[in-house]
């Protein structure tokens, strides 16, 4: 069964200083069917001013990880951690038994959009712990390159959760098979360009969500590179 999350039925607020989308539930934003899919809790797309940002505050139990299109993002956190996460690089927290951070746009003149992803762990109350890793365009084109895994097999982060979390750049025509084990859940989020997954036309901002079946073709499907992130879930 595939369903499709369009972007136009997403939860939006215009803060001013953030734009931002909610694929899912999220702060002001209710939908009782939109909670999540599987251990995917939260997808936000958002758009920050320039000298803008999230000032600090705390979470606990969740897996968070950050993808940014445009723009410089600035971390700092609790655990000590101060880095600037740019295209290609790929941030992960694990909140754990808890910790505070802030995100900042890192520059005075042009906004950062970025994806922010939470995934409900496997085990709570875990000491928490950071990662940021690099993954050239040149690594992520023309496949679906790893990013993220509970195994962090293939350089990828390590997570807590048996989710694999890959990353690709599709050029028009270029197709990529996936194969998921039988009992595992697929959800395809358009970040640039269309794409095509199975035949379904995916937009930018669109949410692809296929569960009860294995074999997947992913596409570029317009005049202009897509860029996809893939989940297969438990």
């Amino acid at each position: 069964m595939i369903q499709i999350r369009r972007a136009a039925e997403r939860g939006h607020f215009d803060h001013g200083w953030l734009d931002t989308h909610h694929t899912f539930s999220f702060a002001d934003y209710h939908d009782e069917a939109h909670m999540g899919f599987r251990d995917l809790r939260v997808l936000n797309e958002d758009r920050v001013a320039p000298g803008q940002g999230f000032g600090t505050h705390a979470h606990r139990d969740m897996e968070i990880v950050s993808y940014v299109l445009e723009g410089r993002l600035s971390h700092k956190d609790s655990m000590g951690n101060g880095s600037v996460i740019v295209p290609g690089d790929v941030q992960y927290m694990s909140a754990g038994s808890g910790v505070r951070h802030g995100e900042f746009n890192a520059s005075a003149t042009e906004p950062v959009h970025f994806v922010q992803i939470w995934i409900l762990p496997n085990v709570r109350g875990l000491e928490p712990r950071y990662a940021q890793r690099r993954f050239e365009a040149k690594d992520r084109e023309g496949r679906l390159r790893l990013v993220a895994s509970g195994s962090g097999g293939d350089g990828a982060i390590e997570i807590r959760q048996d989710v694999n979390l890959y990353a690709s750049l599709l050029n028009p025509g270029q197709t990529v098979p996936l194969e998921l084990a039988p009992g595992r859940h697929l959800w395809v989020q358009a970040l640039r360009g269309p794409a095509e997954v199975n035949g379904h036309l995916l937009s930018p901002g669109d949410g692809l969500a296929a569960s009860d079946e294995t074999v997947f073709w992913i596409a570029g499907a317009g005049k202009e590179q897509a860029e996809l992130l893939v989940f297969d879930l438990s």
